[in-house]
């Protein structure tokens, strides 16, 4: 039974697919099928919308969420009353969004809902602290979005499932290489504890770092500011703390200004990097290093070997070659068959 225990050890997972229609809700309903009877004290919920049985977008036939007796959801108002399970309330958000306020509730026996719960980093955080605080749940399971890859941070779920595949490009070797980009990002080294320590009670700003490990206020706001920072200033750091995004412009203006060579940049984590790979690639060939505050505990990686229109990769061999390039667990659940 692949991966499930390593989730039983964590407070929080979220569950990030790199394209659409690459096996997220497959995922998530394989480790919700294969919790065993007596775990089942979590609670779930997404980030977007979930479980409807066809892609509003596409037109192509999803796989809907089926939740086992015991496990309580967040999912809107909306989605709620269309929901095809027993149920009972337990909470009721106070904000209303598009789809109505966020329902929280326990199931009652086993069958199917639609989920779409906080979508904000802070209302995620507080909700899952509640389910964590007031009904004493274990672990919150989280299906996410690459398009809203900040709620994969550390800071949010302290573990992650990240879902590749055939939508994502049918040529395996570009899909291995896109896959293990973003892999390299997630499993980026942690910084020094003592700069750790000195870093993450800030919360704005541009900072550098001395060899003294003295740090100083670049009196810039964001990256985008880099171009006021004047160069004997950033010659005389041998770090840099970017608490907000880390963009190409801060890359390529930095390497135009000195040589980065043993230069270390730091971020909160990786998804606060939006740098495109071609720059990250330049910088860090230069000699270049990037830090993080926290990483992610990347737990599995899994695929989906057929795109939206039917074609079908050699999932073998798919499997094989991205486990080879990013040296993380890479499974197809569906083809593998994995009992619980």
């Amino acid at each position: 039974m692949p991966f499930v225990q390593e989730i039983l050890k964590c407070r929080s997972l979220s569950i990030v697919g790199l394209e659409k229609n690459t096996g997220k809700t497959e995922c998530f309903n394989y480790i919700i099928k294969r919790l065993p009877a007596d775990n089942l004290n979590i609670a779930v919920t997404s980030i977007g919308l979930d479980g409807e049985r066809v892609d509003s977008v596409t037109g192509t036939k999803k796989p809907e969420i089926f939740l086992r007796k015991g496990i309580y959801f967040a999912t809107s108002e909306k989605l709620y009353k269309r929901r095809k399970i027993l149920s009972e309330v337990v909470g009721i958000s106070d904000s209303t969004g598009s789809l109505g306020r966020i329902i929280t509730a326990r199931t009652l026996a086993c069958g199917k809902v639609m989920l779409a719960g906080p979508t904000g980093t802070s209302d995620l955080r507080l909700w899952m602290e509640e389910m964590r605080v007031k009904y004493k749940l274990p672990l919150c399971i989280i299906d996410g979005a690459l398009s809203r890859m900040s709620l994969a941070s550390p800071a949010v779920s302290e573990a992650m499932i990240l879902t590749t595949g055939a939508a994502l490009s049918l040529n395996i070797n570009h899909l291995v290489q896109k896959t293990s980009r973003l892999v390299d990002l997630v499993r980026l080294p942690v910084a020094a504890d003592n700069i750790v320590a000195a870093l993450e009670c800030i919360q704005s700003g541009i900072w550098g770092i001395t060899k003294d490990k003295e740090l100083v206020d670049l009196e810039i706001s964001s990256a985008l500011e880099i171009e006021r920072v004047e160069t004997n200033l950033l010659q005389s750091v041998e770090a840099i703390f970017i608490s907000g995004a880390l963009t190409d412009r801060f890359l390529t203006v930095l390497m135009n200004r000195i040589n980065v060579d043993d230069f270390e940049l730091i971020v909160r984590d990786f998804t606060k990097i939006f740098a495109d790979h071609r720059t990250l690639f330049n910088y860090k060939r230069r000699g270049g290093k990037i830090r993080v505050l926290q990483r992610s505990n990347l737990i599995a990686v899994c695929v989906n070997p057929v795109s939206p229109n039917g074609t079908v990769l050699n999932s073998n061999l798919l499997c094989s070659e991205i486990e080879n390039e990013i040296k993380v667990p890479v499974y197809d659940i569906i083809k593998g068959g994995y009992e619980a």
